[in-house]
């Protein structure tokens, strides 16, 4: 599917070494996840990539992309910039491909399951995993299959313009914003509403004409909606008293949830393998735009009825004494810790307890945020709370009781008193790396990975 290096040395200005015939089976950005066969892009970051290509090479690299020629058994393209070269070939075999529909999502929350649920309703090739920045997105779209029609895009920001610069590379047809919160507002002075003119990004990037789904309940959606950079493109909200919506919301407990999805072309019943109240909401608004782009309302409520939680994102595991463990161990922010354990609510069990990580990147507000997420927790709920990182105290505190610690391995033993009886939610930012809580607990518990 990738170009041969005589092709992209066409294409991307490149000074070829080597056989121009090679065909590599991927790109790498990274030596450590390298393939055999994958071309090798020498980035220069906080390390240089050129100091890897030597290993890339005994790993069974194809080929490197690299700004000078190395001393090295392998075929090299050779640029001014790695970096402007790798945003250049996605964009070019994008370009290339020309599918008919293209999808960008983006949002505070839920965008790599909302990803899955719209590549799933519409039948679209979708980038592999979280390749949402410049530097994934690119080397996910280098591999774009020939012939396809539909491509779902995820696009995440952390700073002003990254999401411009992505919808740069992939011009979007089509957009969606799960909704905006408070992800990274570290980095935006103006608060959320900068994060909503950061979101805002792909919405302005749309062609004429372009529809893109909120909920309708989002504030700082409308907000966009009402700007002038907007006007161009045809704002879809959805929500349970819209045109486009949903209805008579379900738990179906460990099987997932069910759902009405209620659109101008008529109604549908819709069972989620994917479990809890926000995955309805994901769920909805993948299933209203994929309605609104032309796709047949039945083949949209089977393909969002076969997404598969994965783990770390909603991965759902019967403990042997009669438990729960949810593993959300991907990622956290104030909105989808709550929205998870709510999750567990609708779950039959014993009590129900959280472990943890802190959030990150919340900037001075911090210690608040944290402090009101344990005492929203409280209400919601929840028995007791294992918390671990930097602002696990803030959490506790704003809990009203339970264990803090600095680190995961200071958090240890502790974790022998989380019951193996109860509902437990186990999340934190990726910093954190809660999976391994969730692995010490399976191994406790003498589960393997059933779900």
């Amino acid at each position: 599917m990738l170009w041969s290096l005589a092709e992209a040395a066409q294409r991307l200005g490149a000074r070829l070494t080597g056989n121009g015939e090679v065909r590599p089976t991927s790109l790498s950005l990274d030596t450590r996840t390298l393939a055999p066969g994958a071309c090798f892009v020498a980035l220069r970051a906080e390390r240089d990539g050129h100091a890897f290509a030597a290993q890339a090479v005994e790993k069974g690299a194809a080929a490197l992309l690299v700004d000078h020629e190395l001393p090295l058994p392998c075929p090299q393209l050779i640029v001014e910039d790695t970096l402007v070269a790798l945003q250049a070939w996605g964009q070019g075999r994008l370009a290339q491909v020309a599918p008919s529909q293209v999808f960008g999502i983006t949002g505070s929350v839920g965008k790599t399951s909302t990803k899955e649920l719209l590549a799933a309703a519409t039948g679209a090739w979708k980038t592999p995993g979280n390749r949402n920045n410049t530097l994934g997105l690119p080397e996910a779209l280098a591999t774009l299959p020939d012939a396809t029609r539909a491509v779902v895009l995820e696009m995440g920001m952390s700073t002003p313009g990254e999401i411009r610069r992505l919808t740069e590379i992939a011009p979007l047809d089509y957009g969606l914003i799960t909704m905006i919160g408070t992800a990274h507002i570290e980095n935006f002075s103006e608060g959320q509403q900068g994060i909503a003119r950061a979101k805002g990004e792909l919405v302005a990037a749309l062609k004429p004409g372009g529809a893109w789904a909120h909920l309708a309940a989002d504030g700082w959606c409308r907000w966009i909606a009402q700007q002038p950079w907007a006007s161009h493109a045809r704002p879809l909200p959805v929500g349970p008293n819209e045109p486009w919506g949903w209805t008579n919301a379900r738990s179906l407990g460990a099987q997932g949830e069910a759902f009405t999805l209620v659109t101008p072309h008529g109604r549908a019943e819709v069972r989620l393998k994917l479990r809890g109240a926000h995955q309805v909401r994901n769920a909805a608004l993948a299933g209203a735009l994929a309605v609104a782009a032309g796709h047949d309302l039945e083949r949209v409520t089977e393909g969002l009825g076969s997404v598969e939680p994965e783990p770390g994102r909603g991965r759902l595991h019967a403990l042997r004494h009669g438990g729960w463990l949810l593993d959300e161990t991907y990622n956290a922010s104030p909105d989808s810790i709550l929205a998870c354990a709510a999750t567990l609510l609708d779950m039959e069990g014993g009590e129900m307890v959280a472990v943890l990580g802190s959030m990150r990147e919340l900037g001075e507000e911090a210690a608040r945020i944290h402090i009101e997420t344990g005492e929203a927790l409280r209400r919601m709920g929840v028995s007791r709370v294992w918390a671990y990182g930097d602002h696990a105290k803030d959490l506790v505190r704003g809990f009203g009781s339970g264990l803090a610690f600095a680190t995961f391995e200071a958090l240890g033993d502790a974790l022998e008193a989380v019951p193996l009886n109860g509902r437990i939610l186990v999340k934190g930012s990726r910093f954190w790396r809660a999976e391994r809580v969730v692995a010490w607990l399976l191994e406790k518990d003498g589960s393997d990975s059933r779900s």
